[in-house]
């Protein structure tokens, strides 16, 4: 063999497979949803699902610099959809983008966290999606909770 070669590496068989040693554990899944358009109104820039991307890869890798841990998880693009009642009486409908970063704190990796310490990780993430990305408001779950992150600004 070259030195240019790699070793050829057997695909695993169905029988190849066994629990990793400490990574069984309760599951504790999260989710981020981040809106897509900037502000209220409809003419609001609508970012690319790849900004939210490069934000959390950016929090990850600065997490993991420091020696912190940092959570993984995947991106989706979904639209979210809502309504509500005018003054009037009539009804109001409006849909938009979103990403949703969702995930698990997998317990071989950060099982030792507290469910505290996950939570703060999801608002620290959660906070420098929103300012990315122009919103107000970010919607995190997190185990059976879910929770409102907001701003504060008046719109």
């Amino acid at each position: 063999m070259s030195a240019d070669e790699k070793p050829s590496r057997a695909t695993p068989r169905r029988e190849d497979y066994t629990i990793v040693p400490g990574s069984m554990g309760p599951r504790r899944d999260f989710r981020i949803a981040v809106g897509l358009r900037e502000g209220w109104d409809e003419e609001g820039r609508v970012f690319d699902v790849s900004e939210a991307v490069r934000t959390a890869r950016v929090w990850m890798r600065r997490r993991v610099e420091a020696g912190l841990p940092a959570l993984s998880g995947m991106f989706a693009r979904a639209e979210v959809t809502y309504a509500w009642p005018r003054p009037d009486g009539s009804v109001g409908s409006d849909r938009e983008p979103v990403a949703l970063f969702s995930g698990e704190a997998v317990h071989a990796y950060l099982g030792h966290l507290a469910d505290a310490e996950v939570e703060a990780m999801l608002n620290e993430l959660a906070a420098e999606l929103g300012a990315a990305l122009g919103q107000e408001r970010i919607y995190v779950a997190f185990c059976g909770r879910t929770w409102i992150l907001d701003a504060g600004r008046e719109g």
